[in-house]
């Protein structure tokens, strides 16, 4: 078995970035949103008033959309950190690892089959089940980083994870673009080119996810008793909730990152939708997504070497000021800006400096606040509900307010989470191992 800090170790896990991230790109900003939007624009989908019906209720797809992506958020915030009590009782994490693995990656390339109105609910469904396969796996890689790598590894591996992460899947997303926009199999439709897509997206997250399985340490036991996993479960996720609490730095880091995450992730989820109501054409949107992506791999890269020289809390504090920014500059944007696709492609540019930055050292940041433990699932899946939650708070609070006043006004009150973020991160003065 490889010990912690082992080349060969690091290098394994962080390509489950690489074998996952497609699933982000792809699925959750690049592809499936464009091809739900126009499926359900589609002639004969939905009613006079631009309706849906689902479930015997009739939704506006966008809102559907959006309701079936927050409810599954809800799930994993709500199963993570029992399945995380039992992993760490039994040392399992990788059979849990897996098994999201395989429900994300199966659910992606279900999606194959939607292609109508009469198949709106394997899209919902899968989109649901995809989503709760994607960040219920998400738990137990992240809770492996203490166990492969040294405290002062942790951000360099954290972001080598990211960079992987978007090197994987800017180059599968250019792959399904030619799958989209040439013929295929000698004909030309866009929509099969899409659907191979989800496809290729399932085979590309299962198939490398091997890679890291092979290398994984898995110390599962073999001596319990199966009828007693869910109360034992409790009782460690209870212990690790004392715990965690009894800790001044990381409860402080929680919260920030909590304030943080409202912004970060409402502004991933969010910035196509902005760039459609600016008037943005697709093709320039696509453009913005991979400039995203080619600049956060060296956003990811210059931060984690800078918290090397200062520590993260210093970098995260200057992350967290160009979020502020981006959200001062978005606020300011409107569809009769001069020159708007340029202004957007600069909020593109900013967003990937900071975006795999301040999630890799957020990670890496938390996993150094940790106390030494064997618990590291059950830890992991509060950093993970916290990011959860406060992706359900960031999305209604977006909604909220564009439906009141408008679409910058949202974007400008994330600034004020990012401004809280900033105060309460203050307040932490040192992590281990950091300056």
């Amino acid at each position: 078995m490889l010990k912690i800090g082992d080349k060969k170790l690091i290098n394994a896990w962080a390509f489950y970035d690489w074998a996952n991230s497609v699933y982000s790109l792809v699925i959750s900003t690049a592809v499936f949103p464009i091809y739900y939007a126009g499926l359900t624009a589609s002639d004969g989908f939905a009613n006079a008033d631009g309706k849906i019906e689902f479930l015997g209720t009739l939704w506006t797809p966008t809102t559907l959309y959006n309701y079936a992506l927050a409810f599954s958020f809800l799930v994993v915030a709500f199963i993570s950190p029992m399945l995380s009590g039992i992993a760490d009782y039994a040392g399992n994490k990788k059979k849990f690892l897996k098994g999201f693995c395989l429900l994300g990656s199966v659910s992606v390339m279900s999606l194959f089959f939607f292609t109508g109105k009469e198949t709106l609910w394997v899209g919902i469904i899968f989109t649901i089940l995809a989503s709760i396969g994607f960040w219920g796996s998400i738990v137990f890689y992240n809770a492996y980083l203490p166990e492969v790598a040294h405290p002062e590894q942790q951000d360099n591996v954290s972001a080598k994870g990211f960079m992987l992460g978007y090197l994987g899947s800017i180059l599968l997303l250019l792959i399904c673009l030619i799958l989209i926009e040439t013929k295929v199999f000698g004909f030309y439709d866009k929509q099969f080119g899409s659907q191979l897509s989800f496809v290729l997206v399932g085979l590309w997250w299962l198939g490398f996810a091997q890679i890291t399985y092979a290398k994984l340490p898995n110390e599962e036991k073999t001596i319990l008793p199966k009828d007693n996993y869910f109360k034992k479960g409790l009782k460690e996720i209870q212990k690790v909730a004392k715990e965690l609490f009894a800790y001044r730095e990381l409860k402080i880091f929680l919260i920030s990152f909590f304030l943080l995450s409202i912004g970060v992730q409402t502004i991933i989820l969010m910035a196509g939708i902005f760039g459609t109501i600016l008037g943005l054409e697709t093709l320039n949107l696509i453009a913005t997504i991979l400039l995203v992506q080619f600049v956060g791999i060296l956003g990811a890269f210059l931060f984690s070497r800078l918290s090397n020289k200062i520590g993260n809390i210093k970098t995260l504090k200057i992350t967290i000021v160009i979020w502020g920014l981006v959200c001062f500059i978005g606020f300011n944007l409107t569809k009769d800006t001069p020159n708007i696709e340029m202004y957007f492609y600069t909020l593109g540019g900013l967003i990937g400096l900071v975006m795999g930055a301040i999630q890799s050292l957020a990670r890496s940041t938390y996993s150094k606040l940790l106390p030494k433990t064997e618990d590291t699932a059950s830890y992991f899946s509060f950093f993970d509900v916290t990011e959860k939650i406060a992706l359900v708070v960031g999305m209604v609070t977006f909604g909220f307010l564009n439906s009141i006043i408008s679409i910058q006004s949202s974007v400008l009150a994330l600034a004020i989470f990012f401004l809280a973020a900033f105060v309460t991160i203050s307040q932490i003065k040192k992590t281990k191992h950091v300056h």
